[in-house]
């Protein structure tokens, strides 16, 4: 499928996902989001992808939303705003449910929506020249659909103090709050990404898509009576699968289990 503001490219295993509004810094629009849905919905009933990697072309990563865009939808009406902003909450599910292990290659700036496509990607990856903020405030607004991504990147403590003072985090305070995973100098960001994909490729696909369905199960619940069977029905469908049994007789075996020989020949 053509993309007018995306480029998708498929390397080996890993699909790269590259927003390309360069000369706007990649700024979401109504076109960008829906073709940002669409792309990820399909990626993820592709088996043949086991990683997805979402960058920005040019000198950021995405600078949020389209001013043009924020006019027009101050102009319509409540149910036309409810409506589009659904399109936005929507398309941030799909990128955070992806069955795929997804990183986030953040260089420049990463404001509002971009922060929380950053947040919303399993993995952050940034630049130290990259800086983030949620920028809603200062224009009057509130960091409402990407918030349940950023307080799950940085908890409400540390969103207490960005979502009201919309304050730019540079890439090393990134880090220490928990939003950025690793940073990179800009000559290096691709090398850093590179070892991520390389660590995540060693994985069973169907146990790391166990494992994000985890967290969102366990993330923010009391250790109760309720979601201890919870979980423990949850490892006792895993152990049950193929792959389970596959990992296991090879680490008994002492050898590698097939899904890292599969990586290694596309690699």
């Amino acid at each position: 499928m053509s993309y007018q503001f995306l480029q998708l490219e498929q390397h080996d295993l890993v699909a790269y996902v590259w927003l390309n509004r360069p000369e706007l810094h990649n700024a979401f629009n109504t076109t960008v989001i829906e073709e940002l849905h669409t792309c990820f919905k399909q990626l993820a009933i592709r088996d043949d992808i086991r990683i997805v990697v979402l960058a920005g072309r040019g000198k950021s990563f995405s600078a949020g939303a389209d001013l043009n865009w924020m006019k027009q939808a101050g102009q319509a009406s409540a149910e036309e705003n409810e409506a589009d902003a659904l399109k936005l909450a929507q398309m941030l599910e799909a990128l955070a449910t992806l069955k795929q292990p997804t990183i986030a290659r953040v260089h420049g700036i990463a404001f509002g929506g971009g922060m929380g496509l950053a947040s919303a990607c399993d993995i952050c990856i940034a630049s130290t020249d990259a800086k983030f903020a949620t920028s809603e405030v200062r224009l009057g607004l509130a960091p409402s659909t990407i918030s349940p991504y950023v307080i799950r990147a940085i908890g409400a403590r540390q969103a207490s103090r960005y979502f009201l003072t919309a304050e730019r985090i540079t890439a090393h305070a990134a880090k220490q709050i928990g939003l950025a995973h690793e940073i990179a100098d800009a000559e290096d960001l691709d090398k850093k990404v590179q070892e991520i994909i390389d660590a995540l490729l060693l994985g069973g696909p169907h146990a790391q898509a166990a494992s994000k369905q985890l967290i969102q199960m366990v993330s923010n619940q009391s250790l109760d009576n309720q979601l201890l069977p919870q979980t423990a029905h949850h490892i006792a469908q895993v152990r049950q699968g193929s792959e389970a049994k596959e990992g296991l007789t090879a680490f008994l075996s002492k050898q590698a289990p097939a899904w890292t020989s599969n990586s290694n020949n596309n690699n």
